[in-house]
């Protein structure tokens, strides 16, 4: 699944979101098509440029306004939902706004319905909005992951910070904010709702497709928004091993039990060999199971066996991506099994009982029918 990591280390705006997509291979004609859609062809104007923050380069987004125009919030979702644009970035883009709706009118205490959103009310925050969500869904992106938000202390003008408004839209979301001396806004109120619209605040095990740098408007060094996009590495997976020692049954019963475990569903079953007290040999048993087998197969080991307690140690782990798929080869088809990293094949491993068919039937040795089907499945996935 494609997800991007927005890495909001000098903070975040709507104009430096549409920069950092556009820099990690976003359609710079998707921001003409969102001015189109919603129709401010003679209110707005965008500028894509690159430019340098110190040593880091980027693209700069500037979405320029002409004219005084100003909508109160029906009038700005009205123009979100007349647009012919695609369903999820409309909603994502609804939603956005009604979170900075909802902020605003607890804050300057007035009805949605009358109210103006100030710098934030005017054909800019549209295109920020609408862009932003569009590019998400041109790029492929199904889900949006944050980083801590930089919060600096103090006062900007007459203004507290962090913003209040940026702060009250991402209240409850899960965004984690960390301190800041910079002494400026850095969260911008329409970079907070995007967050808050569609990001989850952490960082995902991914494997990395393109980043890009979205310039902010000033010129400090390392003001920019960096955006990972890739594949997201859906395996880190939370397990329960179930551990015992054993010594008191045969070899050939431990053996049994291994199957048995197995079959109703066990993920992995070891057994490594112990030292136990008095210097009796004997064996660890080990079974990794996922939640819904823990209690099942915890009675089952206490009771198929001789032990009289296990261990349960919840642990992580990491897999890599697998499928199975049929080769033809020069001695016939047999079945391998493929290792994916990132969507891409990384290994290839014959099937056993497919080479001791094949081994049979050519009269070949089982270890020269599975080196020749290994290297010839390599040569055609393109494997090194």
């Amino acid at each position: 699944m494609s997800v991007v990591y927005l890495d909001c280390f000098a903070g975040i705006s709507g104009d430096m979101v549409l920069g950092a997509l556009i820099d990690a291979g976003g359609d710079r004609a998707v921001l003409d098509a969102t001015v189109e859609a919603l129709r401010l062809g003679d209110e707005v104007a965008i500028d894509v440029r690159r430019e340098h923050r110190g040593h880091l380069g980027g693209t700069r987004v500037e979405v320029a306004t002409r004219g005084t125009a100003r909508r109160t919030v029906p009038q700005l979702r009205a123009a979100l939902q007349e647009a012919q644009v695609p369903e999820a970035a409309r909603e994502s883009s609804l939603r956005a706004l009604g979170l900075l709706a909802r902020v605003e009118s607890e804050l300057h205490d007035t009805d949605e319905s009358n109210l103006h959103l100030h710098e934030l009310g005017g054909a800019d925050t549209l295109v920020d909005l609408l862009g932003s969500f569009w590019l998400l869904n041109e790029l492929g992106v199904k889900r949006v992951y944050a980083s801590p938000l930089p919060a600096p202390r103090g006062r900007h003008g007459e203004m507290p910070l962090p913003a209040p408004a940026s702060v009250r839209v991402l209240a409850g979301t899960g965004a984690v904010f960390e301190e800041s001396d910079e002494g400026k806004e850095l969260v911008t109120p329409t970079g907070a709702a995007i967050l808050a619209a569609s990001a989850v605040f952490e960082r995902p095990a991914m494997t990395l497709r393109a980043i890009g740098y979205g310039l902010g408007a000033r010129e400090t060094p390392g003001n920019a928004l960096a955006a990972w996009i890739g594949e997201e590495v859906p395996s880190e997976l939370g397990v329960t091993v179930i551990e015992t020692n054993i010594d008191d049954m045969a070899p050939n019963l431990v053996a049994a039990l291994v199957d048995d475990l197995m079959a109703a569903g066990a993920l992995d079953v070891t057994v490594t060999p112990a030292l136990m007290k008095k210097g009796r040999l004997g064996q660890v048993v080990a079974v990794m199971v996922d939640a819904q087998h823990v209690a099942l197969l915890s009675e089952k080991l206490l009771r198929d066996s001789s032990t009289l307690g296990v261990r349960l140690s919840p642990i992580k782990r990491v897999l890599a991506g697998r499928r199975v798929q049929e080769v033809k080869t020069s001695i016939g088809t047999a079945r391998v099994k493929i290792k994916e990293l990132g969507g891409k094949a990384v290994d290839v491993a014959p099937e056993y009982e497919d080479c001791r068919r094949l081994a049979r039937e050519s009269g070949r040795t089982l270890r020269d029918v599975m080196r020749i089907v290994a290297e010839e499945a390599r040569e055609q996935l393109g494997l090194p």
